[in-house]
């Protein structure tokens, strides 16, 4: 069985004393895989806390010799990266404001021809994935094979609860394109709030990632820096306690298999009755264009909308789901119309 891999730690090292606090408090108490620890960040205003810097990298040496937890860091450049690799960390990940930009993502690949580190690299502030994967392949031509990806939601402006918009058709989309490359999520950067962590770091783990990356400090309160989505370390042990963490193991499930082979069936079944669907939306445009009859037809749409609604609960469908699935069928045949309505004009 494959384990889920679990980064914990601060956002930022503001002290000596905190970060090997937190990092004993975590040895303590759970098994965590690398210890995240922010010594350059990236701020917005240069009035915010930007870090210890160089300082901070002793540190660091310590609680990978004292506690025997390998150590993780962002770098953006490479001058970062060469003082990390001097100070003996292998284990660096790439921030969102700094994967959005080819040429600083370029000049730190170049930087890691020959070394023996691991990469991993946070997805663009924008859903951008032909940058996200770009950024890959740029390391992976230098030599580094040793890469994972960190999903931590898009910058939208979309209202949310929520810090950054889960997207989480990206993450799958990411997923299914590049199998050989483990993902994480960053829920703390998604949720942005700490009574949110939980709900996202959850679905993350049902649309299988690999691990998680979690903000944990030993007093978030006192954070120089995103203090309102760092967990205690009490909260951190508590989530990790209550999460439904699915097992990776790569056995074969007969029934499992069987489901699958049931759903195929329906799929298969799905698709022939949209495409006679769409034969009689193709029916009804031409009779519309023919008669110069508007697309949208108001009542007929709220006839179809109640009385799908209503099959829906006798059926016990979810009614969002039932919406969603109308919505889609009408705003797709709105659509077919309107492509038939434009031919030979």
């Amino acid at each position: 069985m494959v384990k889920s891999k679990i980064i914990a730690g601060p956002c930022s090292a503001e002290s000596r004393e905190q970060v090997l606090k937190t990092a004993q408090l975590l040895s303590e108490s759970t098994n965590i895989d690398l210890f995240r620890c922010g010594i350059w960040k990236p701020r917005s205003s240069p009035n915010s806390f930007e870090g210890m810097g160089e300082k901070a990298l002793p540190w660091l040496q310590e609680i990978e010799t004292i506690y025997n937890i390998p150590v993780c860091i962002e770098i953006a450049t490479p001058q970062h990266l060469e003082m990390a690799v001097n100070s003996g960390i292998k284990h660096f990940w790439i921030g969102a404001r700094t994967s959005v930009n080819p040429f600083l993502v370029q000049e730190l690949a170049t930087a890691t021809k020959g070394l023996n580190i691991n990469i991993m690299i946070k997805n663009p502030v924008s859903p951008d994935l032909q940058l996200w994967i770009g950024n890959f392949e740029r390391f992976y031509k230098a030599g580094i094979h040793n890469l994972a990806a960190v999903y931590r939601g898009f910058s939208t402006g979309n209202p949310l609860p929520y810090r950054n918009d889960p997207m989480w058709k990206f993450l799958i989309d990411f997923k299914r394109i590049n199998k050989e490359i483990p993902i994480y999520c960053d829920p703390s950067h998604i949720a942005g709030k700490r009574k949110y962590i939980y709900e996202i770091a959850q679905r993350a783990l049902f649309l299988d990632v690999d691990g998680l990356m979690i903000e944990v400090h030993d007093n978030p309160g006192n954070a120089l820096c995103d203090n309102e989505q760092q967990l205690s370390v009490f909260e951190f042990n508590k989530l990790i306690e209550d999460l439904i963490i699915p097992s990776k193991s790569t056995e074969r499930n007969n029934d499992l298999k069987k489901f699958r082979e049931y759903l195929n069936v329906i799929d298969n079944e799905l698709f022939h009755l949209l495409a006679k669907r769409l034969d009689i939306i193709k029916d009804i445009a031409l009779y519309k264009k023919e008669h110069n009859i508007p697309i949208l037809q108001i009542d007929r749409w709220n006839e179809v909308y109640n009385n799908s609604l209503e099959i829906s609960q006798q059926l016990n469908i979810d009614p969002s789901t039932a919406e969603t699935f109308l919505t889609f069928l009408h705003e797709t045949s709105i659509q077919y119309q309107e492509k038939m309505f434009c031919m030979d004009l």
